[in-house]
Order: C-alpha cells, then structure tokens, then sequence
C-alpha cells in the first residue's frame, strides 16, 4: 500500500473517534527514518492535548491497525500534539490563525522574497495578508509550499 492510501486509510479509523472525543486531527506522517518507519499523528483540541490524550487515542488506533493491518511492514506507532508552531495544513487552518504570527514560504518569489513572517491579519479570497514591520504582503493561496503557527520574540 502506497504512503498515501496508508495515510488515508488511518485517517478513515481515526477521524471518528476524534470527533466524538472532540479532537482535531492535524496531520498524518508515514516515514522512514534510518531502519524504521514511523506512524506518526498530530492531534490537537482546544485549549491543548496532553498526555493522557494522547495515550487515549494512541490506544484506540493500536487496536483499529491491529484490527485492519493496512501496513505490512513494522512500524511505531506516536501521537501527539503539533507543538507550538503546528502546521497550518488546511485552508480551514490558515482561517484560524488569523491574527496570529505565522511563518509561510511560498513556491516562487514574491515582492522579491519567498518566506514571510509576522502577524496574520487576513485569509480571503484565496489570500493571505502577512504584516512584517510596517510592511504588508499580499500572498495568494496557490503560491503557498509551506505555512505554519510562529513563535516570534
């Protein structure tokens, strides 16, 4: 099973369950790293998820892999929280961190930079509006490889 039918067939398992519990789903690696692969999920709630959470849903998706086994290779299995910086994956994402400091690189230059840090003040219309300073930057949606929640001192 290709990486991407194995993260969305643990997404079909998981998901459910998430929203009963009233829980986000973030994001889904399956990566190789050295000798091992790796099933990680990123999860989030409002207010934060914490460890015991994280066991919870740690615990019931053991039990649907084992039950579905749509990996055939050995893996670990982690969940946890996207962390402080956690990836703005979704236009839905983006919407919510309006407001927010952002960092979001974009596939190809615009006003002669490709990465942009600083308050998020809009998401319409298929664009980002990031104030930097004094400066303002429109940036549209299609050109964006990469954005993500900043911490900035």
């Amino acid at each position: 099973m290709s990486t991407p039918k194995i993260k969305a067939h643990v997404e079909q398992l998981v998901q459910p369950f998430l929203e009963d519990n009233g829980f986000e789903l973030v994001d889904i690696e399956y990566v190789k790293e050295g000798s091992n692969w790796f099933l990680r999920v990123f999860v989030d709630k409002e207010g934060g998820i914490d460890i015991d959470d994280c066991g919870r849903i740690s615990e019931y998706l053991s039990e649907q892999l084992d039950a579905n086994d749509p990996i055939p290779t050995a893996y670990f299995l982690e969940v946890s929280s996207p962390g402080a910086e956690r990836p703005l994956k979704k236009p839905e994402d983006v919407a919510k961190a309006v407001g927010k400091d952002v960092f979001v690189t974009t596939y190809e230059p615009i006003d002669g930079q490709k990465e942009f840090e600083g308050k998020l003040l809009s998401f319409e219309n298929e664009e980002l509006v990031v104030q930097s300073g004094k400066k303002q930057t429109a940036i549209p949606y299609s050109k964006v490889a990469s954005a993500r929640l900043a911490i900035i001192f």
